[in-house]
This record gives C-alpha cells, sequence and structure tokens, in this order.
C-alpha cells in the first residue's frame, strides 16, 4: 500500500488526506506552499500516480526536487477528458500563475512553441524554443517537446498541415493524407486556412467547443446537400472524439526536476563547501579580431535563467581570446553587488583562458574552471574539464558523455557560444550599415 512509504509519515494530516484523495483520471495539478501560493504546475496521465511519486523515496531525489517538496502544503487539481488536454491545461496555468518552482526547475531547452505564420499564403506549422515578435502566432509554452510532438503528428491526420515552407510540389506527406493537398487541388489555401484556425482552437484547449461545432457543421453540411463537406467534418468530429484513447505522455515520465546530481557531484569533484547554485559561463567571439564580444550566461540550480545574461562588447578589438576574457571577467566583477556573486565560473577554453583570468578571479574568491574542447562546440564534444590545482598547476578531467556534470557543463558551454554568436552576428550587422 502506497502509505507505507516512509516519506509519507513526515507530511501534515491535511495533506495525507489529499492525497487520499487523488483520482485515477488525467489532469493538472498544483502544489501550493502554507500561503496557498501556487509554486508549482504539472500534468499527468493518472493523477493519482503522479502527484504520489513527489513524496515516495526521498533519498532517490536531487537536492531541487527534495527542496520543492518540502515546500508544498497542499495539493489541489483539475480532472481532463485526454492527455492532451492536460498539456494544453498546463500551459496556460503556468501562464496564469507563472509558478516559482517551474521557472526555477526547468531547461530552457525542453520549453517548446508552436509557430504558425497565419499572415502567410500558405502557412505552415513549426517549432521553436524563442518566440520572435515577427506576427505570427505562438502556441505555448509546452514543457517537455516529447509530448507535444506526439501531439501535433495525432492532430495532422485529423487537421493535415504542411511543415515545411510551401513548394506546390506533390510529396509522400501528400500521398499519405498528411498534408491538405493544395498542390493537387484538393483544396484551396482559404480552405486550409479555415482548417488551420481548427487547429489553432484546440492547441488554445478548446477541443470541447470545437467538437460541438463540428458536430453542427456536419449535419448543416448534410442537410445542405454537401456530402463530401459533411464527410470531412464527421473524420474531425470522430478523430477528435477518438483522441481520449491516445498516449501522449506516459506516467513513467515522472517529472525529474532535475535529472542529475551534476551540482552534488561537481561540489565532490572541485572541493566546494556547498553546491554551486548559481553557475556562469563565459564565451568569446569575433572574426579575425574584429567585431568581438563576450557572453555570460547563468545557470540556477542547474537552469538557465536568461533574465541574468549579459554581454560584453570588447573595448579592444584583437585576434587574442586570454586577454578578451580577461576583460570581460574583469569588468564582470566590477558587479558582484548588483549582479550577485556566482558560486563557480566556466570558461569556454582551456589554460590560456584560465591563466589570463586566475589572479582576478581569485581576488574575488570565486573557484573557476575551463572546458578543452578544441574548438568543437557540438553538443557531442567531449567534456574535458580543466581544473586549477593551485597557483600553476592544473589538472584535467575527462569526463563520461553521460555524466550528470558532463550534460550539465556542455549545456552551459551551448548556451554561452550560441549568446556570444548571436551577440557577435548583430554587432557585424550594425556596423555593415555605418
Amino acid at each position: 500500500m502506497w502509505l507505507e512509504y516512509n516519506i509519507l509519515m513526515e507530511l501534515s494530516p491535511k495533506l495525507k488526506a489529499r492525497l487520499k484523495e487523488l483520482p485515477k483520471e488525467p489532469g493538472v495539478y498544483f502544489h501550493k506552499n502554507r500561503e496557498g501560493e501556487v509554486i508549482y504546475v504539472g500534468k499527468a496521465a493518472i493523477l493519482r500516480n503522479r502527484v504520489r511519486q513527489y513524496f515516495q523515496s526521498p533519498e532517490r531525489k536531487d537536492p531541487k526536487t527534495r527542496a520543492l517538496v518540502a515546500e508544498i502544503d497542499y495539493t489541489d487539481w483539475i480532472v481532463v477528458d485526454t492527455e492532451m488536454d492536460a498539456l494544453f491545461l498546463e500551459s496556460e496555468m503556468i501562464k496564469r500563475y507563472m509558478p516559482k518552482w517551474n521557472i526555477l526547475l526547468r531547461d530552457d531547452k525542453t520549453v517548446s512553441y508552436v509557430r504558425i505564420d497565419m499572415k502567410s499564403e500558405v502557412p505552415y506549422v513549426s517549432m521553436t524554443r524563442n518566440p520572435d515578435d515577427d506576427g505570427a502566432t505562438y502556441l505555448g509554452p509546452y514543457y517537455g517537446k516529447t509530448p507535444i510532438l506526439r501531439s501535433l503528428r495525432i492532430l495532422r491526420k485529423i487537421f493535415p498541415y504542411y511543415d515545411k515552407p510551401y513548394t506546390g510540389k506533390k510529396t509522400l506527406n501528400t500521398d499519405l493524407g498528411l498534408t491538405p493537398g493544395i498542390e493537387v487541388g484538393k483544396c484551396t489555401p482559404a480552405d486550409y486556412k479555415r482548417n488551420l484556425r481548427q487547429l489553432i482552437s484546440y492547441l488554445k484547449g478548446n477541443r470541447k467547443a470545437l467538437i460541438k461545432d463540428l458536430e453542427k457543421k456536419m449535419y448543416a453540411a448534410a442537410d445542405a446537400g454537401e456530402y463530401e463537406k459533411a464527410a470531412e467534418y464527421r473524420n474531425q468530429y470522430f478523430g477528435l472524439k477518438g483522441i481520449g484513447t491516445k498516449i501522449v505522455f506516459s506516467d513513467k515520465e515522472f517529472l525529474d526536476i532535475s535529472n542529475d546530481r551534476a551540482l552534488e557531484d561537481l561540489q565532490d569533484l572541485l572541493e566546494l563547501k556547498k553546491p554551486p547554485v548559481r553557475i556562469e559561463g563565459y564565451d568569446i567571439s569575433h572574426q579575425s579580431g574584429t567585431n568581438v564580444v563576450g557572453s555570460m550566461v547563468c545557470f540556477i540550480n542547474g537552469t538557465a535563467d536568461r533574465t541574468r545574461y549579459r554581454r560584453f562588447k570588447l573595448r579592444r578589438q584583437q585576434n587574442n581570446d586570454p586577454a578578451s576574457m580577461r576583460e570581460v571577467i574583469t569588468r564582470r566583477l566590477k558587479h558582484l553587488n548588483d549582479w550577485g556573486k556566482p558560486d563557480l565560473i566556466v570558461l569556454d577554453g582551456s589554460v590560456g583562458q584560465l591563466d589570463a583570468v586566475r589572479d582576478v578571479i581569485a581576488e574575488a574568491g570565486i573557484p573557476v574552471i575551463g572546458r578543452d574542447k578544441s574548438g568543437d562546440h557540438s553538443r557531442n564534444a567531449r567534456v574535458r574539464l580543466v581544473i586549477p590545482e593551485n597557483a600553476e598547476d592544473y589538472r584535467m578531467v575527462e569526463l563520461a558523455s553521460d555524466s550528470h556534470i558532463a550534460k550539465l557543463i556542455a549545456r552551459i558551454d551551448e548556451e554561452s557560444h550560441r549568446f556570444a554568436i548571436q551577440y557577435h552576428v548583430l554587432l557585424k550587422r550594425k556596423n555593415s550599415l555605418k
């Protein structure tokens, strides 16, 4: 019996009683603190299974999960008809409440948006992590890329769409019925846009209203003798009715808030007094010493916090990465009071970069490591850390690619490189217009 888990003996009688009431249906749950504030929102295929997992086997959970659980005083939920409904409702509830733990504990790379540019003559549906102010419709955010991709694959059979810019050429997807078929005269762009609006309505969580509308249109078309149109509405109607049987996400994908033990492992590896909660990553970008910029990214509890990112236009334009890194670090350390103090600094570079900054970082009392990649910034690049041993020496630690530390360092490095390149390209473009 689930009450036999030791952790439950430490819960308040109010929370224990609440957990007994959990239903076996799909839905969205809301963890609240003692003040009644929503601190975390999640989705579940089976509410009873998912929510109870938070309070089981605490010794097997990472520090962040344990910190969240310690703050939970009460749990609410909303039951829905399908897993897809849970997926879309979760997105809306996170936007409404902005729960602090959803923000703190999610990796940016797990956040996805659906993009549809309805201004285009023939729009297409795509995924992105970074919504832009370009007039397109962005739906989300959705937390976890796999569930939304599964949902779109299911919905594409009901509301066919293009997933790439329209070329007018027939493809395999045309034959499979996964495009609206404008290229073979099956429908017009106007008809396609009407179907896309239905898809958008569904993605906004309006399934019940959409089903009712399709039923009405189906009977109206039949009464008017428009049997082909009635058949189309019928297929969409029964397609949406059948979604309740589709598996979008598994209850086995219990939210591992921090899938890794990277912070604790880093503490052990670097012999720190505490886990490095705030880690900053730095990179330099330029083209042969021109438009030289530096980036600073910030990870809190292993998760990117873009509100704390900073970028630097280098005062000395030179083809010298160690010197540029020294300038960036020196300028950053002047802001310890207003920007905050990192627990660990990660440099994109090896001994040269570390030698250039060790003295200024030592004065601030901040641990620093480098990543030696020999110019390889790909996600699959080996993770070899350069760790200061004393005033002069370093040790090299090569990490297994699947280790917790390697995954975290790779995320930090990839993000610092992306942010630096982004600023370099922007600066280059501005300077070319002068």
